[in-house]
């Protein structure tokens, strides 16, 4: 399997590069990045064979198979559709598209060609959120009430390095995807319910500082779900998984019980790191010919209720 990472050197293009070197016959062959001499230096340092400014001449390529788009946000649909029309299967990071309209095109168009198409929805692949599901599949836990922080400190638009970017994130398409994409997977329902409240803009990025989100399924399962870009400490999401036969905190890769007691997850996927999860599911789909789990039609339902919360909040 050959691989073009777009976005390469971009926090989460090393994750997907470091994570595609523990995943056996998988060769990233190009690497696409914004700034000629920086990707070119970055390819030499990696030893990968070929690098570009842009991603047509990596698509352009016969030795890519595939492609994991790590770019930022606004391009995510324009470029998932473009690798497509290349004939290339591709990984498009979260969130596939920032509106409904364009998550849409990217579906039709994974449609019309067969190809995989992926969306880094990579919280059902972390092995604490694994192992919910596959206890709630086997009919030994149900949701009740899943309670979710998603907090960070980005006053200034800066990326998970803490260097600046060329591109704003958003509170609602891009990390409330997370969660609401995981609700709807780990409860099986899509939202009967959804709204959104908003704090004031950034005067200079013009996004939402604050945000809360409250979900319901139509058989009574409730999300809350609080995120903000002005918290002063610990970065990162918490998960409180409210269920009818005990209650979990889920934190990244670890799992611990309501009290604290950590749960063993040794045994529930072949790796602990949740991205190269993901990739393996993304690189097995296009080996056997088969959908992957966190498709892109699969995750459409959770940009249609992103859609209707930002309705709501206009």
């Amino acid at each position: 399997m050959r691989i073009c990472v777009a976005g390469a050197y971009g926090a989460f293009g090393i994750k997907h590069l470091d994570a595609l070197a523990n995943i056996d016959e998988v060769e990233v062959t190009s690497v696409m990045g914004p700034t000629k001499a920086k990707i070119e230096a970055f390819a030499a340092e990696r030893g990968i064979g070929h690098a570009a400014d842009n991603l047509a001449d990596c698509l352009a390529r016969e030795d890519v198979d595939a492609v994991i788009l790590a770019t930022p946000t606004q391009v995510h649909a324009e470029q998932a559709i473009q690798c497509m029309e290349a004939g290339k299967h591709v990984l498009v990071e979260i969130p596939m598209a920032d509106s409904l309209a364009d998550s849409q095109a990217v579906v039709d168009k994974q449609k019309e060609t067969g190809l995989v198409a992926m969306a880094g929805q990579v919280r059902r692949f972390n092995p604490s959120h694994q192992w919910i599901h596959n206890k709630v599949v086997a009919g030994e836990l149900k949701v009740q009430q899943m309670d979710v922080q998603t907090y960070f400190f980005r006053r200034s638009n800066t990326n998970a390095k803490g260097e600046p970017r060329s591109w704003t994130d958003h509170l609602l398409w891009h990390h409330a995807c997370h969660t609401v994409d995981l609700f709807q997977y780990q409860t099986g329902e899509t939202c009967s319910e959804a709204f959104g409240l908003q704090g004031p803009l950034h005067p200079d990025l013009n996004i939402a500082m604050d945000m809360s989100i409250g979900l319901k399924t139509p058989s009574g399962a409730i999300c809350t779900l609080s995120l903000s870009f002005n918290n002063d400490g610990p970065f990162g999401t918490f998960f409180r998984y409210i269920c009818d036969n005990g209650t979990y905190l889920a934190r990244y890769d670890d799992l611990y019980d309501g009290n604290e007691t950590p749960i063993d997850l040794s045994g529930v996927a072949v790796s602990n790191n949740g991205i190269e999860l993901i990739d393996r599911e993304f690189v097995a789909a296009i080996r056997e010919g088969r959908e992957p789990n966190a498709s892109v039609a699969q995750t459409l339902p959770a940009m249609a209720t992103l859609d209707r919360i930002e309705r709501g909040l206009k």
